[in-house]
């Protein structure tokens, strides 16, 4: 019955209606394939650094559902980095490389002093660019720093993804998307089926079963990884730990995050299963939530839990 109730719910959603996305902000700077966009707002400027891995559009997702958007009327001036689409010509560029080649010059050509917030994997390389360029203050959203914090079975399941995937991305130049979009499903199987049976069950046309579209079009798409930065996150940083032992160099420097010298917000949560709370830098402040990994940026609490508090903690910052 389960099984008959989640398969409904799959074909329901792939024959959803699809409503249009948001228009695109305009891009104020660009770096190769990289730009940046402007929500606009009267306030400091703070540039969101998102994840290499999905689209960058989770911070502003719906109409009605959009962090940045919102983030714009409440004295800040939302920036958000697009990282573009790599080319199999770009398979040597790890993520190093895309903090030296895209992310730093992305900031220089901004051309004031910036607030820096990164999610997810786009903290971790947000942290190693705020030693290249210190910013004004940082918030980490759910963003890995020490990869010996995750559970021993999820790297392993990860690792043994990687290994399958590994010849054909080492032909190709790139790691695709759906590589691992099933290494996240293997963290929480479970929670996969559940949400596709109670999408069954839901009005295609209440904003419930809309935002359940666009999410999870979001989350089945994205830009592949290159196959260096593929590398990276596999080998050195889920295996090695790199950036946990104090041994990853960006640009020539060690990524410290003791060496910071701005005010740093960490925000963890205690149920995310993505990114565990021990894997936390554990540098500034810290902010402690219980929500997922991405009901944190677009969930029914969110607003409340995570992006108040974070608007204030940037007001406060920029008012004192």
């Amino acid at each position: 019955m389960r099984r008959r109730a989640a398969l409904a719910g799959l074909r329901a959603y792939q024959h959803a209606e699809r409503r249009p996305r948001p228009p695109a902000m305009p891009a104020i700077a660009s770096a190769g394939r990289a730009a940046v966009r402007d929500y606009g707002g009267a306030g400091p400027p703070v540039l969101f650094v998102p994840s290499l891995i999905n689209p960058p559009h989770v911070l502003d997702l719906t109409e009605s559902n959009s962090f940045l958007r919102w983030l714009a009327g409440e004295g800040v001036r939302p920036l958000l980095v697009d990282w573009g689409t790599p080319s199999p010509a770009e398979r040597d560029l790890d993520i190093a490389g895309h903090i030296e080649t895209l992310l730093v010059p992305l900031i220089d050509a901004i051309g004031e002093r910036v607030a820096m917030t990164g999610y997810c994997l786009g903290g971790t390389m947000a942290l190693a660019a705020a030693i290249q360029r210190p910013p004004t203050r940082l918030a980490l959203i759910a963003a890995p720093w020490r990869f010996s914090g995750y559970p021993a079975q999820a790297c392993e399941d990860m690792r043994a993804l990687w290994r399958q995937a590994a010849p054909a991305a080492e032909l190709m130049g790139l790691l695709p998307i759906e590589v691992l979009q099933a290494g996240f499903w293997q963290l929480d199987p479970a929670r996969v089926i559940a949400k596709f049976e109670a999408f069954a069950t839901m009005d295609p046309e209440s904003a419930e079963a809309q935002g359940f579209v666009a999410l999870e079009d979001w989350a089945n798409d994205g830009p592949p990884l290159t196959l260096a930065a593929a590398r990276d996150l596999m080998d050195r940083f889920y295996l090695d730990d790199l950036t946990g032992r104090n041994a990853w160099h960006v640009g020539g420097r060690l990524v410290d995050p003791s060496s910071l010298t701005c005010p740093v917000l960490d925000i963890v949560s205690t149920t995310d299963r993505i990114v565990p709370a021990a894997s936390a830098a554990g540098v500034g402040e810290r902010l402690t939530l219980a929500l997922g990994h991405v009901g944190m940026i677009v969930g029914g609490r969110a607003r409340e839990v995570l992006q108040k508090p974070l608007a204030a903690w940037l007001s406060r910052l920029h008012n004192s």
